[in-house]
């Protein structure tokens, strides 16, 4: 016994020799961690100080409790672009990113309806007005970071048509397509590719026909058209892999498929760059 008393003694006394009785306070991080180069079209991801006033484009950019940024590159955007990182202690730091081009050809698609390519006025006016109720919808900014995980497919199937590609539309030239279009039958389950609150839903645009939106957090959504059945409401919580519509061809389309689209506020990024997302 006595020499297993000693053993304890000893054994309590090294310890307390190896523990300080002040330990030293953990390093805080203040590194701004940015891509040196994006192609156009990136959701972009960065990490600040916890804390941090970051600017990007003139609007003050959302941060996590654990520092991370996010925030869009254009289709069009040349760069470099330039992110400003103010630190809580005040130090400031400009994070420069170079934006490299990408070739966008060009696709034509013939046999669309002529009325959604040259619409009469008062259909140009509908286009008009719907497309400004999606547009507000998109300016949704909330403290959510639904964005920061991996993105999944919502239908797998062909890609029919890019990002970014230059339209004509039977023989005219249309805006750049604005998403990622997946050739699935009709009726194919839609499902979240990412977790988040559900801000538009509309059965019928002029367009678009079924459309759904998906907003992400921090300015991140996604859009959904040419839907032939919607599946959730607006204010829904959904969760990534849950069905939310079916794949159709309303709107304008030549056949049925889904146009994923995604958005940073008012910037258009492609998905496509987001599922190859490696962290």
């Amino acid at each position: 016994m006595a020499a297993l008393r000693s053993a304890a003694t000893l054994l309590a006394a090294v310890v307390l020799a190896a523990t300080p009785l002040h330990p030293a306070p953990a390093q805080s991080d203040d590194r701004v961690v940015f891509p040196a180069s994006v192609p156009q079209g990136s959701m972009v991801l960065g990490k600040v100080p916890p804390g941090s006033r970051v600017e990007y484009a003139g609007r003050i950019l959302r941060s996590t409790g654990y520092g991370t940024v996010v925030f869009g590159i254009g289709r069009d955007e040349a760069g470099p672009v330039r992110i400003a990182v103010v630190r809580p202690d005040g130090t400031r730091v400009d994070a420069d990113i170079a934006v490299t081009t990408r070739d966008w050809p060009v696709q034509r698609v013939d046999g669309v309806p002529p009325k959604t390519v040259d619409p009469p006025p008062d259909i140009a006016e509908r286009i008009r007005r719907e497309q400004a109720r999606v547009t507000a919808a998109r300016e949704r900014d909330d403290d959510r970071a639904d964005f920061a995980r991996p993105f999944a497919w919502p239908v797998q199937g062909r890609i029919s048509g890019r990002f970014g590609h230059q339209r004509v539309y039977n023989g005219k030239p249309g805006s750049p397509h604005s998403g990622m279009d997946i050739a699935a039958p009709t009726g194919t389950p839609v499902r979240a590719p990412a977790a988040g609150v559900v801000t538009f839903a509309a059965p019928d645009l002029y367009l678009t026909g079924g459309t759904l939106l998906i907003d992400h957090g921090f300015g991140i959504s996604s859009n959904f058209l040419h839907l032939s059945r919607i599946d959730a409401r607006v204010g829904d919580r959904v969760e990534q892999g849950q069905v939310v519509g079916a794949v159709g061809a309303t709107g304008r389309a030549t056949g049925p498929h889904l146009h994923w689209g995604m958005n940073w506020f008012d910037v258009r990024i492609d998905p496509l760059l987001v599922l190859e997302r490696t962290q």
